[in-house]
């Protein structure tokens, strides 16, 4: 039997509605997973196998195909675990496919049948609602971050066999909501007051500029002339961010797994001070595990 549910699937910022297409038939028993999945996607065969059986449910002797479409877009990361038990447990008749596929899912699963946070959440409930599915279910503790999309119904898991109930109607779980105005009134503004600059007014007067029109900057002095001292003045004097420009950073921070619990929007102006001595990569991202760099992370800030 073929069962279809949907997750996401990101490169770089922009996302993609992935199928996870489940099909359970009779032969020798195998798990395959195909569709470019990279080496931590590929490993989802264990944690999926074992968090069906500890969370009372018959995961089946037979042969198993999983395929993530589209097949041109690489696939990364632990995020698919939930999708693909559900798509395992709907096509042996155990979880209802029509219910399945009302929403998209996200989430990792431990060996004990627990949902576990996964970085990237927020850029991939965006791409879900881009997608035409505007329910997503997520892990608990990612809650906070995917309702910051207030286009989309968030249902927030911690459990297999919770997920399984409230699909079945025998569970309620109410859309999880945030309130986005305490959101941007809490946030926290730490940088230090140019007033606290004694002397350096050619430099000062070039901080007012390049804030008031957004111009980069330059400065060259020789060490302790108040250069750092500086520019950790320059977030302070910029304008307060906007929302889309908070949604912008937000989605930059979740993607490198740098939101702090309890903070789910970036809403105070990033600032980054990289090392002189840091490297091409870290500074403007990439690497072997792509992830944002130092001026990624600086954005609509000062970095």
């Amino acid at each position: 039997m073929l069962a279809i549910v949907h997750s996401t699937a990101l490169a770089g910022l922009e996302g993609h509605l992935v199928r996870v297409e489940a099909d359970v038939s009779n032969g020798l028993p195998a798990f395959d997973l195909v569709g470019l999945p990279d080496a931590s996607v590929k490993e989802a065969r264990e944690r999926v196998r074992s968090a069906i059986n500890n969370a009372g449910f018959e995961f089946p002797v037979k042969r198993i195909t999983v395929n993530l479409a589209p097949a041109d877009i690489k696939k990364e990361g632990s995020m698919y675990d939930l999708a693909i038990a559900l798509g395992i447990l709907a096509a042996t008749g155990q979880v209802d496919p029509v219910a399945c596929g009302r929403h998209s899912f996200i989430g990792e699963l431990s060996l004990n049948g627990g949902v576990r946070g996964v970085a990237g959440v927020l850029p991939n409930v965006l791409a879900s609602c881009e997608g035409g599915i505007a329910s997503v279910v997520v892990p608990a503790e990612n809650a906070d971050e995917a309702a910051i999309c207030q286009k989309a119904d968030i249902f927030p898991v911690s459990s297999l066999s919770r997920l399984v109930s409230f699909l079945a109607g025998e569970a309620d779980i109410p859309p999880h909501r945030v309130d986005l105005e305490e959101i941007l009134k809490s946030r926290e503004d730490v940088f230090t007051d140019l007033s606290a600059v004694r002397g350096q007014y050619i430099a000062r007067r070039a901080l007012e500029v390049a804030a008031a029109g957004g111009h980069n900057l330059l400065m060259v002095g020789s060490p302790g002339s108040g250069k750092t001292l500086l520019a950790r003045c320059l977030p302070g004097i910029l304008p307060e961010m906007s929302f889309v420009e908070a949604m912008e950073s937000t989605k930059i921070y979740s993607l490198a797994g740098l939101l702090r619990p309890g903070l789910p929007l970036i809403a105070s102006r990033p600032f980054r001070s990289p090392h002189h001595s840091a490297s091409a990569v870290s500074l403007v991202g990439g690497g072997k595990y792509p992830r944002p760099g130092e001026i990624s992370l600086g954005h609509n800030g000062v970095a």
